[in-house]
């Protein structure tokens, strides 16, 4: 079983004795989305910490987008209640990369592409530095601001 599950659990089971409502309430959420990724598929499979973490990113941004419609439509405490789940969620996260980290990995992506195909890359050739940028990124980065830091250097 991945370390940041049995994590989660640890830490499920705290909210609980402390009875921490919206801790709980997240935690839970958070494990059936693991689980349901889990059985996701024709077969079921335990997910590692990199997989996990991709459930978490996809589970905090689900929240970042439901509270800012909640703004829109003049919800807020329906706004809040999101914005509250997402930093426990974010607390489970890696930190994000900085902008000018970005622009390092978005860097780094370009000369290993360089290098592969012999000469710099351009526009044809964005899949490929993204390949390479997501991979040195591991996680740290949403995919839009790492396209928008690869698109301004290509």
């Amino acid at each position: 079983m991945a370390e940041l599950k049995s994590r989660l659990r640890a830490d499920l089971t705290d909210a609980m004795k402390s009875k921490d409502k919206l801790r709980t309430a997240t935690l839970r959420l958070l494990l059936a989305a693991i689980q349901t990724e889990e059985v996701a598929g024709k077969e079921a499979k335990d997910l590692s910490d990199d997989e996990v973490i991709k459930v978490l990113a996809r589970e905090s941004r689900k929240r970042a987008e439901s509270a800012e419609i909640y703004t829109q439509n003049g919800r807020g405490e329906l706004a809040a209640n999101e914005h509250a789940e997402a930093r426990i969620i974010d607390e489970y996260l890696p930190t994000p990369l900085t902008e000018a980290e970005l622009a390092d990995v978005a860097d780094t992506a370009i000369a290993q592409v360089a290098e592969e195909i012999g000469e710099r890359p351009s526009m044809k050739q964005m899949g490929m530095v993204m390949k390479a940028a997501t991979a040195i990124a591991a996680g740290k980065a949403d995919g839009a601001r790492l396209s928008a830091a690869v698109k301004e250097r290509l």
